[in-house]
């Protein structure tokens, strides 16, 4: 089957931007869905993207939307629960009615975001709950062709991890870190988004579940201690325990804004490692940190970002020409 029309829910956000960019580039006609259109100015540019409003919680909106489609990407996922946006709700029930209406509307392939460390009895809810998505889609396994990719973190000019800690070393004088030892194997938006694209149509990728990570492993005290050198300031790190890191973490569940919770510790308890290799069916070429993250902190602005998207529309507009 050849795809032609690929509909990507989450795709105005930090991940998707980059797949739909580089769906655009590769010449397939994209839908974009999302809550707002506002959200998604900077993809309108493109050639062949299309933003479209949808109530994902609406069953009827969603398979009106996903209609035509002949692949499906899931992005959608949060880091921190709010209101109606539960982890069961998002990562659970979510995909299992993505890959449900899939099935109803004769659709033939499907890609999903999961998360690196995802289990059934994982120490945090939200891998807990991640792991139950990958169950609900893995279902209608031999109904369609699917590929789950389970990420550790992921950084990148608009990413919540490191530029959360590029302005927390701006304003504060000490840095107070939780779990600084844990483990992190940070990959580069554009080799994630590279990894989704590459395995659209490559048969050898259905049915299987690639764990993503970068070339190199490190603390996240050391990843604090490189955003700190990039950016030129010097602030003392003071790493906590377990208990101080999860009372750290109440009180940060107390402010509107939530920068951490202790779901999110509970993540930490394990290594975001992967345990083999990036696999060769994907054809990435991994980009180092060093390599990118001097260029996105020192610039990582909303307009930056925006002008971003704009030059890659006209590249992608005079190509055709």
């Amino acid at each position: 089957m050849t795809i032609k029309k690929v509909c990507v829910l989450g795709g105005a956000g930090f991940v998707g931007s980059s797949i739909v960019a580089k769906l655009d580039e590769a010449g397939y006609q994209v839908k974009v869905l999302t809550r707002h259109r506002e959200r998604a100015k900077h993809l309108i540019l493109l050639p062949n993207v299309q933003v479209e409003e949808c109530d994902l919680g609406n069953n009827n909106a969603l398979t009106d939307a996903l209609k035509g489609s002949d692949a499906v990407i899931n992005l959608i996922g949060i880091l921190h629960e709010s209101g109606k946006n539960s982890f069961e709700s998002v990562h659970h029930q979510l995909p299992r009615r993505i890959a449900q209406t899939c099935e109803e509307l004769g659709i033939q392939r499907l890609l999903h975001m999961s998360a690196l460390r995802a289990g059934k009895y994982a120490p945090s809810q939200y891998l807990r709950s991640k792991a139950a998505g990958e169950d609900a889609i893995n279902v209608y396994s031999k109904k369609f062709d699917i590929t789950i990719f389970k990420p550790s973190v992921i950084f990148g000019r608009d990413d919540s991890f490191l530029n959360l800690f590029a302005n927390l070393v701006k304003y504060l004088p000490v840095v107070a870190l939780a779990k600084p030892n844990a483990k992190f194997q940070p990959i580069w938006v554009e080799d994630v988004a590279q990894a989704f694209v590459s395995a659209l149509e490559n048969i050898s990728t259905y049915g299987k579940s690639y764990e993503l990570g970068g070339p190199n492993v490190y603390t996240l005290r050391e990843l604090v201690q490189k955003v700190m050198d990039v950016m030129g300031k010097q602030r003392p790190i003071i790493g906590l325990n377990d208990p101080l890191s999860y009372a750290q973490a109440f009180m940060l569940e107390l402010i509107p804004v939530k920068l951490m919770t202790r779901d999110n510790v509970r993540s930490m308890e394990v290594d975001s490692v992967t345990e083999a290799p990036i696999a060769v069916d994907l054809g990435v070429t991994l980009t180092p940190l060093e390599a990118v993250i001097s260029e996105y902190l020192s610039n990582a602005t909303p307009r930056a970002a925006y002008d971003k998207f704009r030059s890659a529309a006209g590249r992608a507009i005079n190509a055709r020409r």
